[in-house]
């Protein structure tokens, strides 16, 4: 499929990307074909209008699927049909609104939806090397549970990656962190990609024009995809770090561990994240327990 080679070519979406974005593009076409009759073609493809995709939304939740999950495949549709219409000299197609997520107070955010971010992040840069360096950044931030001022203070001197990272935190502070095998293939694959290089010394994640990357451009990337997935306004960047701690004191983590891997100074600093991860706890109770 041609699109399936964009996705991976141009795209330099991961594999799991594009067998799931491919997965939503035949359940849509299918879905058409029932919903209108007849043989689905690119023209009718790029002819769709509110109504088609609100159906279509409407049978899937039906189906079980749910908010976040609803606002990804959205995301694939939206992708997909923009590819449609490009290759078809048409306009751009219409555009819908994904399902709201009621507020609620401060929690983790899944892991799932941590994968989301990314990709819809890197889905919607302009190069991929910018795509790949947001993707890199994002997944840094909670796989090794970084401070985004200590993400964008990395330089070449990392490299070549190996199972563990060496972090400069707060007060000139190092500390080791362990590296993910996603995280690295992420880092790898921006480097692979980069004009800039990572030469030893200079800094490693870089701005369109070579300078330095700003976090302000890594905060709006998450505010623009959390909007898109339809995830509460408190997913941000430094909520993955949150997220990274949490996730890993449920797993069984114990909290001086955690201390070192955070980088704080003391341990009260680490202890909020008994409260946080007690709150999921009460969470996954109250909707499994039948006497909750």
């Amino acid at each position: 499929m041609l699109w399936a080679d964009h996705l991976r070519r141009d795209r330099r979406r991961s594999e799991h990307t594009v067998r799931a974005y491919l997965a939503t593009a035949h359940r849509l076409i299918g879905f058409i074909g029932r919903h209108r009759g007849g043989v689905v073609d690119a023209a009718l493809l790029t002819r769709l209008d509110r109504g088609d995709l609100r159906a279509y939304l409407a049978e899937r939740r039906a189906e079980g699927l749910g908010n976040v999950s609803t606002a990804r495949e959205l995301s694939a549709i939206r992708s997909f049909l923009d590819f449609v219409a490009d290759r078809q000299g048409a306009a751009k197609p219409v555009k819908i609104k994904g399902p709201r997520i009621k507020r609620g107070v401060p929690r983790p955010v899944a892991p799932d939806d941590i994968a989301a971010i990314a990709e819809d992040a890197a889905e919607s840069a302009t190069e991929p090397w910018i795509a790949a360096r947001d993707e890199a950044v994002l997944l840094l931030l909670y796989g090794a549970g970084l401070r985004i001022g200590e993400a964008m203070a990395l330089t070449g001197d990392i490299l070549p990656l190996g199972d563990t990272l060496s972090v400069t935190g707060k007060r000139a502070k190092t500390r080791v962190v362990p590296m993910l095998a996603p995280v690295r293939a992420a880092i790898e694959r921006y480097v692979a990609l980069s004009p800039y290089g990572a030469a030893p010394g200079e800094i490693l994640f870089r701005g369109a024009r070579g300078g330095p990357l700003a976090p302000e451009l890594i905060r709006r990337a998450v505010q623009a995809a959390r909007v898109r997935l339809g995830l509460g306004e408190r997913t941000t960047p430094h909520a993955l770090r949150h997220s990274f701690a949490t996730h890993l004191l449920g797993r069984g983590a114990d909290l001086r561990s955690l201390q070192e891997l955070l980088g704080h100074a003391s341990l009260s600093s680490t202890q909020v994240y008994t409260g946080v991860d007690a709150a999921h706890l009460m969470d996954v109770y109250r909707n499994a327990h039948p006497r909750a």
